[in-house]
């Protein structure tokens, strides 16, 4: 039996690895309108995937991140390298395949890391969400103005994602509208109240007649937000449709937050 020994400094030298240090950064906004694609910040919001590629033949992609609230990303953590770089959302999927695994179209980016490095990701939004003036407060209870707009219309949408396979007609049926609540500026589902934030469910495409025009929705009845506290406000609305294709989950397009003072 052989007894192998390890001087310190040897054991230093294996550990001491350098900490990654350069900095991928970047938005994603609306191809058609350069707006930001506004987002919820957490795993419901949009996903930021990089794969290194001059790591090994088989790279397995880095840990994901995610996009903040305005649709802004950056991660100062990241080694030097070539990257494949792609994010996934409330938007038309950027990189589509046929059930036969064939590329229809790849809108990931490959870029090298080194410094401070931009990405910037033009998409086709599912849904416009915005507030129609402001929300108004009686007894505590919070009252909204909410239209929504399609960014992708029903044809362009099955003309796009028909040919990756398995095509419904429900996908683009909207199918829930929701008003969230907080004392976070960045307000979504994932900081959101559940005391007074609320929502309404749509069936079939039962929304459709609804689209540009503005639906009221209220914070929960009964449940009054304490006077004199300043709150944040955020419409929601999302279709039939996850996003990565087979994730389940199916994310949000969001309107800017607004603060609302309850007297």
């Amino acid at each position: 039996m052989t007894a192998i020994t390890l001087t310190s400094c040897e054991v230093f030298e294996i550990d001491n690895y350098q900490e990654p240090s350069e900095t991928i950064h970047g938005a994603v906004v609306d191809a058609a309108t350069g707006d930001s694609v506004l987002t919820d910040q957490g795993s419901e919001g949009i996903r930021v995937r990089m794969t290194q590629l001059d790591y090994s033949d088989n790279a397995e992609h880095n840990p994901d991140f995610y996009c903040m609230p305005n649709g802004s990303f950056q991660n100062t953590k990241i080694f030097k390298g070539y990257y494949n770089v792609r994010v996934d959302g409330p938007f038309v999927p950027i990189v589509r395949e046929n059930e036969e695994g064939t590329p229809i179209i790849d809108g990931s980016q490959t870029v090298k890391v080194e410094g401070s490095t931009e990405c910037i990701f033009k998409v086709k939004p599912f849904l416009k969400v915005e507030f129609v003036g402001y929300p108004t407060v009686s007894n505590g209870q919070i009252t909204a103005k909410v239209k929504v707009t399609r960014g992708v219309s029903r044809e362009e949408f099955r003309e796009l994602v028909q040919p990756m396979g398995n095509y419904d007609e429900s996908y683009p049926n909207i199918t829930d509208i929701q008003l969230f609540i907080s004392y976070s500026s960045s307000v979504g589902y994932r900081a959101r109240d559940e005391r007074w934030s609320s929502s309404i469910e749509y069936a079939g495409d039962t929304f459709e007649e609804l689209l540009g025009t503005p639906v009221v929705i209220k914070s929960t009845k009964g449940v009054a937000i304490p006077s004199g506290r300043h709150v944040f406000v955020r419409a929601a609305a999302r279709i039939n449709y996850d996003t990565p294709v087979g994730s389940g989950t199916r994310r949000w397009n969001y309107s800017k937050p607004m603060e609302v003072i309850i007297p």
